[in-house]
């Protein structure tokens, strides 16, 4: 993870209303993303996950381009958590609350007994991937896993779930610095 690692410092804090919002390239595309940087990613993830699921599940949008990778490198069917509703028959939607932001969300192609392992970019609020358990469990999918690349250390909306997420590296993001745990 020695490149992840060095992308971290280098990445721009924003603030977003107060809230300390890293710009990093795993997890916004910005700045640009370095094919070897998201080839760590994956194998990281490969290392560290249940890869023994029928489906890899990952929000819209930041989460796409490690999952697609990820699909790719294990053959396992990609399944993306829309922003955008569709109305196909079986659609299912969610309502999520991050740090800076609430919206809906909406699951296609999962069905009842479907094993699944949730992929995301970065775990901070939590809001997200506790909205997308909770809509998974009503469906009746079984989450195998989740694993994100990055973990902000604090609590969470997922700690209030039957679920923890599996992280790449954990870090904290204070006062416009990152420090890797």
């Amino acid at each position: 993870m020695e490149r992840l690692r060095e992308s971290l410092h280098e990445a721009p804090i924003i603030d977003k209303d107060g809230y300390e919002y890293l710009v990093h390239p795993i997890s916004n595309g910005v700045p640009m993303l370095d094919p070897a940087l998201l080839r760590e990613v994956v194998v990281g993830i490969v290392r560290n996950a249940d890869l023994d699921v029928d489906k890899i599940v990952a929000p819209e949008a930041m989460g796409i381009h490690v999952a697609t990778a990820l699909s790719l490198q294990t053959d396992i069917p990609l399944v993306v958590i829309r922003k955008r509703e569709y109305g196909l028959p079986e659609e299912v939607s969610l309502e999520k609350s991050t740090g800076y932001s609430s919206s809906e969300m909406y699951i296609n192609d999962i069905e009842d007994g479907d094993r699944v392992l949730i992929v995301d970019d970065l775990l901070s609020t939590g809001g997200t991937l506790a909205a997308i358990t909770e809509a998974l469990d009503d469906i009746g999918a079984d989450v195998a896993d989740i694993v994100v690349v990055l973990n902000k250390v604090g609590d969470s909306a997922l700690d209030d779930t039957d679920y923890e997420a599996t992280s790449l590296l954990d870090i904290t993001v204070e006062d416009g610095e990152v420090t890797v745990h």
